[in-house]
């Protein structure tokens, strides 16, 4: 069976990653994904370990599900062939500077007047009508204006940066989101439109749905922030042989915990049944709740703390996150047999639909194959594009 976007085009002139995992998540839904490429390929191509030059890990799990094409957009020929592709595509997806993109004459105003049926999604750094709109925006730069990495400086530590590049790949979700959305809504007008993606505005907007705090209310009921998760004593707590993560999230929580612990001290304190009380005394459980977690073993706690219902985790790491037995029990992880790489892993579309499910139906395209089809001819089915 096919896909819920079976039957969509998508021209991905993207890079890096907030576009290219955007686009990759298309392919998984069905859509006929085009990679357009510049002759050197994307910058993503040289990222992490390789087998053959230009097909790195971080690209090769960013462009599954998609055919590739190598186009020299500064040459009048090359911008003339891609053009006829944008009259055919539903999707023309970006994330150039808005004045590179006017140089090469691909403005949303100028791709919706050759074809009205058009989805232009242009991923950007900043919102186009602010004062910030030609700044050069990378996953770093946007973790720290969105005060993503200032988190840490409320819990009395050095701001610092997510381990993960998560400006770029929250972008791509509402990337997804947008291009769904003026899809659907071409579906029932028959127009397309400009759809503007941007990562200063999305990374704040995510942000600040519980770190508005007080400062939601006119007058400020009270400071920015949420207490809880910018508690100093909130974090994966050490046992007597590893790490766990515990997380008693209302009273009978608590008192469950302090009662099977043996602190019935701690599990009789009225302020447990408020959660207003609670949140007033958030450190002290919290620390409360790392000291006593050092009394046991990782095993012996995850055995009471399951038995009780407390909400637990073992802390996994990248590797052992491989053999986690519910990802094995759900086939999450998949072997593929790439055409030039041989055998890579690949996580499977995490979404399930039960009547148009996601498929893995192309490897990540190579750079040669690329190369190889921009010397033929390119109809107006996209037929020939590898």
């Amino acid at each position: 069976m096919a896909g819920p976007l079976a039957g969509i085009t998508v021209l991905d002139l993207s890079s890096v990653i907030a576009g290219p995992y955007a686009t990759q998540i298309l392919g998984d839904m069905g859509a006929d994904v085009i990679k357009v490429e510049p002759p050197q390929g994307d910058i993503m191509r040289a990222a992490g370990p390789a087998r053959n030059a230009g097909m790195g890990a971080a690209y090769l799990n960013c462009n599954r599900n998609k055919r590739s094409i190598t186009l020299n957009l500064k040459s009048p020929e090359d911008r003339a062939r891609l053009l006829e592709m944008v009259r055919e595509a539903d999707v023309f997806i970006h994330n150039m500077r808005a004045a590179a993109c006017a140089r090469l004459g691909l403005s949303h105003e100028e791709l919706l007047a050759i074809n009205p049926r058009l989805v232009y999604c242009a991923i950007v750094g900043y919102g186009q009508d602010g004062p910030y709109r030609d700044r050069p925006a990378y996953d770093d730069i946007i973790q720290a204006a969105s005060g993503w990495a200032g988190l840490e400086q409320d819990s009395g530590a050095a701001p610092r940066y997510a381990p993960t590049i998560v400006a770029d790949k929250t972008t791509s979700l509402y990337a997804v989101s947008a291009v769904n959305a003026a899809l659907f809504h071409r579906e029932r007008s028959g127009a397309g439109q400009y759809v503007e993606v941007p990562m200063f505005e999305v990374m704040a907007s995510y942000l600040l749905v519980e770190q508005m705090g007080g400062m939601t209310f006119s007058p400020p009921l009270g400071p920015p922030g949420y207490s809880r998760l910018q508690s100093k004593h909130r974090r994966p707590y050490k046992t007597m042989d590893g790490y766990i993560s515990v997380m008693p999230y209302n009273g009978e929580h608590w008192v469950r915990f302090f009662t099977e612990a043996g602190k019935l001290d701690m599990a009789g304190d009225p302020r447990l049944a408020s959660s207003a009380q609670r949140a007033a005394i958030i450190d002290e459980l919290y620390e409360k709740l790392g000291e006593t977690l050092l009394e046991r073993s990782t095993e012996a706690w995850m055995s009471i703390l399951r038995s009780a219902d407390i909400p637990c985790s073992e802390v996994n790491t990248v590797a052992s996150l491989l053999n986690d037995r519910h990802l094995k029990a759900v086939n999450f992880f998949v072997s593929i047999e790439h055409p030039s790489e041989g055998k890579i892993l690949a996580t499977k579309p995490p979404i399930r639909f039960s009547k148009t499910p996601c498929t893995i139906s192309r490897p990540s395209p190579s750079l040669r194959a690329a190369e190889a089809s921009l010397d033929a001819r390119v109809p107006a089915d996209f037929g020939n594009v590898l």
